[in-house]
């Protein structure tokens, strides 16, 4: 039966809620869905580096031999060969991670927004880099903290400044290898003093890791888990060397942390899908990344390449930027009259995207920087695009 003129529903949302706020990158990702529009935008892998064919064949065999175990409820932590897997990956330098220390998550992005439910309280001091990965950012700020942004430079993050603002704090978060946003690399030296320092003071470091796999010209520097297993918590993923879509990442910790971590995982979604943590096992467990990682790392670096050149070719005097070592990710930093906002706008107009830089910082925004994103773009499209932008900057000077 119709209800007669129903009242309207009053959404009394809480707190937390209305704290709630939309992605800079999701909203301009919108937009670039335009086929016209030459993005830079999206931190997103290249399609081009799926292994489709490898991961049919896995789910293929996994479905007909192990179908009902696939597909049945998993443990909270995760599939038990595949953490094994990965506790055998980061045993280097003398350190020993154990499976047990190791919970699958589904992508790390749900490790992030669990290490904020089960370490951060209302105005805890959070340790962030200047400027820091965005989605780290949006996570932790559902859970109110006060964020105390670590000063760096072209080095990245510089650990002598935290020996005094991590007084009191409850964690770092810091990406040492070619960071999201800036591409930059912490040094060896530089990330035993940052381990030091934390050790010192009793400070959780936690060591995000998405893009080590990404070097181009070198092997990936030593991990600060292994140079502090009992106070590093490493978050690691797949999205980066094999696809996202399968939205598989791991946090590694002490077991104190990691059952406090299961028991936030089981409140939220019991635990990470059971077939794709056996499709991906299936898929690398014969040494398959090997062959695979090479690859994307050629693709990538050939790209990049063709962005610096464009840029240097392009951009006005006045305009900097990083020159990263790996990773996917270029950051510019324009002439301090400009607002990389309000030149965005501009931009799309000229059917190029980028991601302004402010969003990604804890606290003061720089608002004359921007983040660019090369691994999807093909060489030809990249000289394009930067040529519109290097243009649309100069008329601003």
């Amino acid at each position: 039966m119709k209800i007669e003129n129903p009242t309207p529903l009053q959404w009394h949302f809480s707190q937390r809620a209305q704290k709630l706020q939309s992605s800079a990158i999701r909203e301009i990702l919108k937009i670039t869905m335009r086929p016209e529009i030459i993005s830079f935008a999206g931190g997103l892998p290249s399609p081009a580096t799926f292994p489709v064919e490898q991961l049919k064949v896995a789910f293929d065999k996994i479905l007909s031999e192990q179908g009902k175990v696939a597909l049945q409820y998993g443990p909270t932590d995760g599939y038990g060969p595949l953490r094994e897997w990965v506790a055998n990956s980061l045993s280097t330098n003398g350190a020993k991670i154990m499976a047990n220390q190791v919970m699958m998550t589904s992508g790390s992005q749900q490790g992030l927004d669990l290490l904020g439910k089960v370490l951060i309280d209302e105005d805890s001091k959070v340790l962030v880099e200047t400027p820091s990965y965005l989605g780290a950012l949006q996570a932790f700020s559902l859970y109110g903290p006060e964020f105390v942004s670590v000063p760096s430079d072209e080095g990245g993050l510089i650990p002598e400044t935290v020996a005094t603002l991590g007084q009191g704090a409850r964690m770092l978060y810091a990406l040492p290898n070619f960071q999201n946003p800036t591409g930059r690399t912490l040094s060896v030296e530089r990330r035993q003093a940052l381990v030091d320092i934390c050790a010192r003071l009793g400070l959780p470091l936690i060591e995000d890791d998405p893009y080590g796999a990404l070097s181009y010209r070198a092997e990936p520097l030593p991990k600060m888990l292994s140079m502090n297993p009992g106070g590093v918590i490493y978050m690691g993923s797949f999205s980066k060397i094999l696809t996202p879509g399968i939205r598989l990442g791991y946090v590694v910790a002490p077991r104190p942390l990691i059952e406090k971590l299961e028991q936030a995982k089981q409140a939220t979604d019991l635990h990470t899908a059971q077939l794709t943590q056996m499709v991906v096992y299936e898929t690398i467990k014969d040494g398959f990344l090997d062959q695979h990682i090479p690859t994307i790392r050629k693709l990538y670096s050939d790209q990049c390449d063709a962005m610096l050149d464009a840029l240097k070719t392009y951009f006005p005097s006045g305009t900097s930027w990083t020159k990263p070592e790996g990773g996917m990710f270029i950051w510019v930093t324009l002439p301090k009259h400009i607002d990389s906002t309000k030149l965005l706008a501009e931009a799309v107009e000229q059917h190029v995207a980028f991601v302004p830089g402010g969003p990604f910082y804890g606290n003061t925004p720089e608002q004359h920087t921007l983040r660019l994103s090369f691994v999807t773009v093909p060489p030809a499209k990249i000289r394009e695009g930067i040529e519109r932008l290097g243009k649309l900057i100069a008329s601003k000077l």
